[in-house]
């Protein structure tokens, strides 16, 4: 059992919690736009209610994954080899095998999962809705409020896999683990509802964050599968597009405003 005032009085501790808490909340950002964009298919009234409660169950899975580290440190042996049907060698057989762990198996399968949901989701917004060629910015409602929390559940489990492995990865002190998790769920917490509300009025946000979801899919597939893709480039490329998209709408309401002035400033 880590000396938690040991810890207390660690320089390299209190750096390993703070670079920890960056990390799992910018993690956390995933799950976040996968949890606003199911939640905000249900009746106004359940919303943050499901937020609440998707939110309340990744810390609850990150917390039991942490207690039992013992076994998530197993889930990247590999349990599965497929021969790779590539060059030979001396002995005439596969040069190398595709090896699987339960983490690659478990990141696959919500890779194609996020993948299938998000172009679903694509397709429901962008098929004519009242046939005057409006985007559909709101959907279909969730069959019930019981479908969109098993849903949530299960991107939490492979999310959370995915948090913790790293957490293991950068320090070995479970108190910092434990509190890192905790700071960054209750971040996730506060801004759940904020996000979900401006990801839901605004429809061009709407189809970006679905963006980010298939790509994030693809990502996790590729990870699954051991190409490793920097997680870097990813933010960096998901923060790039959120600039993009933020210029874009500032130039709408610029464009609105001179709209509805009447044209005041248009030269005669």
């Amino acid at each position: 059992m880590d000396s938690i005032p040991a810890l207390l009085s660690d320089p390299a501790a209190w750096a390993a919690l703070i670079t920890l808490i960056v990390m799992e909340v910018v993690l956390g950002i995933d799950n976040l736009i996968f949890i606003s964009i199911l939640s905000n298919k249900l009746p106004e009234h359940q919303r943050s209610k499901a937020r609440r409660i998707g939110i309340s169950l990744a810390l609850i899975m990150r917390l039991g994954l942490l207690s039992t580290l013992a076994f998530i440190v197993t889930l990247t042996q590999p349990v599965l080899s497929l021969p790779w049907q590539g060059p030979l060698n001396a002995h005439g057989e596969p040069s190398f095998e595709l090896q699987f762990s339960w983490r690659d198996l478990i990141l696959i399968a919500g890779g194609l999962f996020l993948v299938w949901k998000a172009t679903t989701e694509i397709h429901e917004k962008t098929a004519p809705g009242d046939g005057h060629g409006v985007l559909d910015t709101t959907g279909p409602v969730a069959r019930n409020f019981a479908s969109a929390i098993v849903q949530i559940l299960l991107l939490d489990l492979v999310f959370s896999v995915d948090s913790i492995l790293t957490a293991v990865g950068m320090t070995e002190h479970l108190p910092i683990m434990v509190t890192a998790v905790v700071v960054a769920v209750t971040v996730m917490l506060f801004a759940a509802d904020p996000l979900a509300n401006f990801i839901n009025n605004n429809p061009t946000v709407v189809m970006l964050a679905l963006g980010f979801l298939l790509m994030i899919g693809a990502v996790l597939i590729a990870d699954g599968f051991g190409v490793h893709v920097p997680k870097g480039y990813i933010y960096a490329a998901m923060a790039f597009s959120g600039l993009v998209e933020a210029l874009n709408m500032a130039a709408r309401r610029a464009s609105n405003r001179r709209a509805g002035s009447g044209g005041s400033d248009t030269p005669h």
